[in-house]
C-alpha cells in the first residue's frame, strides 16, 4: 500500500488559470489510467500492494542512453484514494491548460474493477474538473509480468440487459454537469469497439437508452487500432475515433534505432546467456513517429488527432516492449502544433485533441512532472494552447541533446527547425 499524500503536499491552487477556458485554441483531453491504488483482484494475482507503482518501481534502462525508470517529482508515488492528489491533479492539468481527464471504465459483464477513485469523484464532486470515460474493453492477462496467455479476468459481451445494466451505471455519470459533451451530447469512447459483438446494434441500443433517459444523445468515439486498418467509425455506429495505440502497422515505414538495437541484444546476452531470445524490444526515434501518430481526418470521417508525449512499456513487457527513444519537450511541440492546426477550423466544440497519457507511468507515458523534465511537457501544452505561439521558436529535429531536469524546457527555446520527415 503507497502512503498517504499529506494535505500540505500539494500547493497548487485550485482556482482556475486566467488563461484557462474560452482562451484554449482546443479542447486537451487526456486520458486517466486509476491503476494507482490497491484493489483485491491484484493483490490476489500479484502480491500484496500491487499498483502501477509496482511495475515502473523495478524499471532499469536496456541500453545506453534508455531512459528509465520515470520517476513521478512533485505529485510523487501518488496514492489515488487520497482526495488531495486528485485535487492535486485537477490543479496541475487545469493550470496547463487541459479541459478534461478521460477515466479508463472497466466493465466485465457487471463486474467492475478499479473503480473507487472515479466513484468518489462523481460522488464528492470533487475535484470541480471536467471528465469523461473510455471503457477498456480488454481482458486482463499477465502481460504485466511476462504472461500474456495467463488470463486473469476475461471481456465478454452478453448483450441485451447486461448492456442496459453497464447504461444505468454509467448513467449517474453522464447527467453529471462536469461530463464532458459534444453538441451537448456525452462523449464515451470504447477502447476496442471492434471486440464488442454487433457493435452498431448495441450503440443503437445505447442511444434509444439515453433518450428514454433524457439525454440529447450520445457521442461515441472508437479507438483505432492498427488490427483493423481502413476502420471507418461511421461504418459501425461510432460519431468519431482517435487513436490511443502506437500503430505497429506502420512502425516498419520509419528508421529504427540500429545501434541502439544492437547494443540491447548485447545486455540481453550479457544477462541470459544461452537463455538470450531471438529478438528484443523494438526500439524507434520519437521524432521518426510523433508527426504520424496525429492522424487527423481522413477520407471524410471524423477523427480527433492525438499526441503522445512519449512510449516505453518495458517496465511492464521488459524486453516484449516497444520504446520510443528520445522523445523531447521540443519534439513534443511539434506534434502538439500538428494537431492544433488540424482542429483548427472546427468548431469550438469539436476541437478536441486527446492526449495519450496524463499518467501512464509503467507506459513511459505521462504528462505529470517527473524528475528528468519537471513541468517541461505540461508547459508546452499551455505555451501552444492557451497562449500565442508565433513568437515560440521550432526544434532541429537532429539535434542529440538529452535535457534532464526542470529546466528542460530550455531546450525548445535554443533550437531552430530544418528539417523533419513528414
Amino acid at each position: 500500500m503507497q502512503p498517504r499524500a499529506r494535505a500540505n503536499r500539494y500547493p497548487l491552487p485550485v482556482k482556475p488559470s486566467a488563461s484557462s477556458g474560452d482562451a484554449r485554441r482546443a479542447r486537451l483531453i487526456a486520458l486517466y489510467l486509476p491503476q494507482f491504488h490497491p484493489i483485491p483482484e491484484n493483490d490476489a494475482w500479484w502480491g500484496p500492494g500491487f499498483t502501477e507503482w509496482t511495475n515502473t518501481r523495478k524499471a532499469r534502462p536496456l541500453f545506453d542512453g534508455h531512459y528509465q525508470p520515470h520517476v513521478p517529482a512533485e505529485l510523487g508515488y501518488y496514492d489515488l484514494r487520497d482526495s488531495t492528489v486528485r485535487e492535486a491533479q485537477a490543479a496541475l492539468a487545469r493550470r496547463h491548460g487541459i479541459e478534461a481527464f478521460c477515466y479508463y471504465h472497466y466493465w466485465f459483464a457487471g463486474r467492475r474493477l478499479l473503480e473507487r477513485p472515479f466513484d468518489e469523484v462523481l460522488a464528492s464532486g470533487k475535484p470541480d474538473f471536467p471528465f469523461c470515460l473510455c471503457w477498456a474493453n480488454e481482458s486482463w492477462s499477465g502481460v504485466w509480468h511476462g504472461a500474456p496467455h495467463r488470463v486473469l479476468i476475461e471481456q465478454t459481451y452478453p448483450g441485451g440487459e447486461d448492456d442496459a445494466a453497464h447504461f444505468a451505471a454509467l448513467l449517474p455519470a453522464f447527467r453529471d454537469p462536469r461530463y464532458v459533451r459534444v453538441d451537448g451530447k456525452p462523449f464515451f469512447a470504447i477502447y476496442r469497439p471492434m471486440h464488442v459483438p454487433r457493435v452498431a446494434d448495441a450503440l443503437r441500443h445505447w442511444r434509444e437508452l439515453a433518450q428514454k433517459a433524457g439525454l440529447p444523445g450520445l457521442h461515441l468515439v472508437g479507438v483505432e487500432t492498427d488490427q483493423y486498418p481502413g476502420w471507418r467509425p461511421a461504418d459501425h455506429g461510432f460519431d468519431a475515433s482517435f487513436r490511443a495505440n502506437v500503430p505497429q502497422r506502420w512502425i516498419p515505414w520509419r528508421r529504427p534505432v540500429a545501434k541502439v538495437a544492437r547494443q540491447t541484444r548485447k545486455w540481453i546476452q550479457r544477462g541470459l546467456g544461452s537463455r538470450t531470445p531471438a529478438w528484443v524490444a523494438p526500439i524507434y526515434r520519437y521524432r521518426d513517429i510523433c508527426l504520424p501518430f496525429v492522424a487527423g481526418p481522413f477520407d471524410g470521417q471524423h477523427r480527433y488527432p492525438s499526441v503522445l508525449p512519449n512510449w516505453d512499456n518495458t517496465p511492464r513487457s521488459g524486453i516484449d516492449g516497444v520504446v520510443l527513444h528520445e522523445s523531447t519537450p521540443a519534439l513534443f511541440r511539434l506534434q502538439l502544433r500538428k494537431a492544433l492546426d488540424l482542429v483548427r477550423d472546427l468548431s469550438a466544440e469539436e476541437r478536441i485533441v486527446v492526449v495519450k497519457a496524463w499518467n501512464e507511468w509503467a507506459e513511459g507515458n505521462h504528462l505529470e512532472p517527473d524528475s528528468r523534465y519537471g513541468r517541461a511537457y505540461l508547459d508546452v501544452v499551455r505555451e501552444e494552447v492557451c497562449e500565442s505561439a508565433t513568437a515560440l521558436p521550432v526544434v532541429d529535429t537532429k539535434d542529440r541533446q538529452t535535457e534532464r531536469g526542470p529546466a528542460a524546457t530550455a531546450f525548445a527555446a535554443s533550437s531552430t527547425l530544418r528539417t523533419i520527415r513528414q
